[in-house]
């Protein structure tokens, strides 16, 4: 899985050259990773390493460290009854390290944070009171829930504020990326094949995993989530009672936004979920696009009524289509060229191409120039001529040009139609006379494999295809 985290296991070997501690946090979404690439970084070699418990109260938590500290060689002390406490016993296994750096890995590190357990303020204690005051010591902290280290770490107000001296967001792959780790794997799969593979499972490397040598896509796929112990059938739900500690609000966020492709506004999503629209609503928001499950995406104009939430998750989206049906060991397979199928692949598709517009650019030559990328739509207004739109992707370029991309998925050369020719003209006409812009607008096609140079094919400026996304 390392054919892609190059940069960022050198960045945690450096830290092993400093002549100074140092404080370093990790931080992603959940399977992304993390802390197989903290143990291959340091050789599996730790002063003292320690994960949190996924539903431990105060006590729990605290017996669970005070085993880690026995297993790293602490003996005879009296069991801790506060986090102060146990970082003082932390400080002592420490001192007896004969290692030249001595190397602290504490993962899953929200966990650690119960309610008025004063679990950060004796983090900040261990490591501005003392760590940082020495020369050898190497912090290393983890967590999957994105928004808690984001808050509580990377961006902390108070003691931690600017103590980290390195930090890594560890990405999911990109197609290029699982490209690689397949070929690591010796799997057969041509390009289209690991685009089907990305719009399923996304760029999550643990998920990427459970493909096998000899086996079809379709076969990987039936045994990975419908055959009898499919170890990804429970995944879903694991994923959001492992990052929160009430998951039911935030599987409702993601219900509602999941019943509406094109994604809901913050009022919308209170509506539908059946929650208050709160600044508990705001928090949960951030949470879940933080830990990558939706994006939020400012429509394009002034007449736009704020941002839009969208679930951009493949995993999440294949599962809420097709995990629910259940009863059919060979379901994939099954589906092949079904139109529940083909109707899920045009939407996977958009979501993949929303997860590569740095490749996107890069194809159309513009990655140089600043940009926004943006979405708008527009409800049909007869008295203004306007036929009502959606635009799920905008490149918006510093040099008065924005590329109206259009996401087509194709088993071929996509073939515009007579009804494609007219859609892109009412979309042209109507963001024309909605938002008054000066710049040119681009029609472009992304699809996999390419255009099919027929009458209608005039009507798009640029083409991206799949060989395009693949690009590093």
């Amino acid at each position: 899985m390392f054919v892609a985290r190059r940069n960022e296991m050198e960045l945690l070997r450096a830290s092993m050259e400093a002549d100074v501690s140092q404080f370093v946090a990790v931080y992603g979404r959940r399977r992304v990773g993390k802390t197989l690439l903290i143990r291959e970084a340091f050789g599996y070699s730790f002063a003292f390493q320690h994960a949190g418990l996924a539903r431990g109260g105060l006590k729990s938590q605290l017996h669970a460290f005070s085993d880690s500290l026995r297993d790293a060689g602490l003996r005879d002390f009296d069991e801790p009854s506060s986090w102060i406490d146990a970082f003082s016993l932390l400080k002592e296994l420490i001192r007896k390290s004969e290692a030249e750096r001595k190397v602290v890995f504490i993962d899953e590190l929200s966990w650690m944070d119960t309610p008025a357990s004063g679990m950060l303020t004796a983090l900040e204690f261990f490591w501005n009171g003392w760590a940082s005051a020495r020369r050898d010591v190497v912090l290393v902290v983890c967590a999957s829930a994105t928004s808690w280290m984001l808050d509580n770490v990377i961006h902390n107000k108070g003691g931690l504020y600017n103590r980290l001296t390195r930090q890594i967001h560890l990405l999911p792959f990109t197609l290029g990326e699982c490209e690689q780790f397949a070929r690591e794997k010796g799997l057969a799969f041509n390009r289209y094949q690991l685009l089907e593979g990305y719009m399923i499972l996304g760029g999550v490397p643990y998920y990427w995993d459970f493909l096998q040598r000899g086996l079809s896509l379709p076969q990987c796929i039936d045994g990975m989530f419908f055959a009898a112990g499919a170890p990804l059938a429970d995944e879903y739900d694991y994923l959001f009672a492992s990052l929160f500690r009430h998951p039911q609000a935030y599987v409702a966020i993601i219900d509602a936004l999941a019943q509406r492709g094109v994604g809901m506004t913050r009022d919308e999503v209170a509506q539908s979920a059946g929650l208050a629209n709160s600044g508990t609503l705001t928090k949960r928001l951030k949470e879940l696009e933080s830990c990558g499950f939706i994006r939020r995406y400012p429509a394009f104009g002034k007449r736009s009524k704020g941002s839009l939430y969208q679930v951009i998750d493949n995993f999440t989206l294949f599962h809420k289509k097709f995990l629910t049906q259940g009863g059919d060991e060979r379901l994939w397979s099954n589906l092949t060229n079904s139109p529940a199928r083909n109707a899920w692949c045009g939407l996977a598709f958009e979501r993949v191409c929303l997860e590569h517009v740095p490749q996107i650019k890069s194809a159309l030559g513009v990655s140089g120039v600043q940009s926004n990328v943006r979405a708008w739509s527009c409800k049909r207004d007869s008295e203004l001529g306007v036929h009502g739109s959606q635009i799920d992707l905008l490149i918006d370029r510093k040099d008065q040009v924005i590329n109206i991309c259009e996401m087509k998925y194709s088993a071929d050369d996509y073939a515009p139609t007579s009804a494609d020719e007219e859609s892109l003209r009412h979309k042209i006409h109507d963001f024309q006379v909605l938002t008054g812009t000066r710049s040119a607008l681009h029609p472009t096609l992304v699809t996999p494999y390419g255009l099919q140079r027929n009458s209608h094919a005039a009507a798009f400026q640029a083409v991206v295809t799949a060989e395009d996304l693949f690009a590093q």
